[in-house]
Formats: structure tokens, C-alpha cells, sequence
């Protein structure tokens, strides 16, 4: 008789009892989570607590920036939507990647690509680095009066490329009121920046290498 082809998967646990099981065993799973097949009684303490939030961040590494963010837009603590686009791009040297309202951040997004393409149709040139991030700013800064209303809050990230005095990418993050920094090696916002920030700022000072050298 042949042998079951599931005898030599060195990922097969014959001795979870259901799929949670399995995914604990495998360190899938917080410990706090309750099994509904085996009684509450029986399940083990809550060492510690999942957490989730909405991040974006952006690193400098060797080939330029990286730019990334999660998909979730929220109504309060709820979930409501999983598909959203968070890293927008507003020319070919630019990016965008919003943490606040999207219906206020996607308008700044839109306003921004068609001010650069006028900028760049009507004077024939592409509009300074300092225009751009100036230009973000300003939105940020007209929008103040929603934030002190509690609606409309928007804290972006903003990346680009430098082509003078010497080709670079820059990075900027900005504050509810339009102050911008430019950032040297990576910036995060959003409701889960402060443990992203934490992570990279280790991996930055302690990792392998620096994140610019990756």
C-alpha cells in the first residue's frame, strides 16, 4: 500500500486538532485568540494583544525612494473599505502617499498633478523641487480651518527627484498645518507610524546595513 504523499510535507501537523490550532502551532495566530472548539477554560492566558493601523511610510535606499501603505480606509475604528489607493502618483518624478480623510487627500493629489502640468505646459520647464513641496504646503496650510472643525485632516508624505545641483531623490513628511521636513533617511505617518518609525529606525541604526545602503 502506498504511503500518503501528506506523511512527507514537513508542514503538515497531524496533531492540531482544527485550523486555528494549526496556525498557532505555527506562530500564525496570537495565543489570545479563542479557540471555538475547545472550551474557554482551556484556552491559554492573553500574554498580549494584536494590534492594527493605517501606515504609510517611505525609505531612502540605493536605487532612490520606497514608498508604501496599507489599502484601509476607516470610519471611526471600522474597517470599510480594503482597496483604497494610498500612493498616488502626481507626475513622473513625484509621489504622493496620504494618511487622513481621502476624500480631502485625493483632491490635494488631483490639484497638485494638474498644477504641475500647467506649470510645466505653460513655462516649458518642470517646476522646481521647492515649488513642489511649497506647493503641497499651501494646500495643507488652506485646509487648517477643517482640521480645527475636526474634519479634513490629512498629514502626507511627499517624494521626488532632484536633478539639481546633483541627481538625488528627496523626501518630505508634513504636519496638519502645512510644515514640511525633509526627511534623510525615512519618514512614516498614520495611526500605526509610531511603531513603524520604531522599527525603522532600528533596522536603520542596528540593522545589517544602513537603509540607503540596501
Amino acid at each position: 500500500m502506498e504511503r500518503s504523499p501528506v506523511a512527507f510535507d514537513q508542514n503538515f501537523s497531524g496533531a492540531a486538532s482544527d485550523f486555528p490550532a494549526l496556525l498557532r502551532s505555527k506562530g500564525l495566530l496570537g495565543p489570545g485568540v479563542v479557540n471555538p472548539v475547545v472550551p474557554q477554560a482551556a484556552t491559554p492566558e492573553k500574554t498580549w494583544q494584536p494590534t492594527e493601523a493605517t501606515t504609510i511610510l517611505a525609505f531612502k535606499f540605493s536605487g532612490g525612494v520606497l514608498v508604501a501603505g496599507d489599502r484601509r480606509a476607516t470610519a471611526g475604528n471600522t474597517v470599510i473599505y480594503d482597496r483604497a489607493d494610498k500612493v498616488l502618483e502626481i507626475d513622473r518624478h513625484s509621489i504622493m502617499a496620504i494618511a487622513g480623510v481621502p476624500a480631502t487627500a485625493w483632491e490635494m493629489a488631483r490639484v497638485l498633478e494638474h498644477s504641475f502640468q500647467f506649470f510645466r505646459r505653460t513655462q516649458l520647464q518642470e517646476m522646481s523641487v521647492g515649488g513642489k513641496v511649497r506647493a503641497l504646503s499651501k494646500l495643507l496650510r488652506d485646509n487648517f480651518g477643517f482640521v480645527m472643525q475636526g474634519v479634513g485632516v490629512v498629514v502626507p508624505i511627499f517624494a521626488t527627484y532632484d536633478s539639481h545641483p546633483k541627481p538625488e531623490a528627496r523626501l518630505y513628511f508634513y504636519d496638519a498645518m502645512g510644515a514640511q521636513f525633509e526627511a534623510t533617511d525615512y519618514a512614516a505617518t498614520g495611526s500605526g507610524s509610531p511603531a513603524v518609525r520604531g522599527i525603522l529606525y532600528y533596522e536603520n541604526t542596528w540593522g545589517s546595513k544602513p537603509l540607503q545602503q540596501l
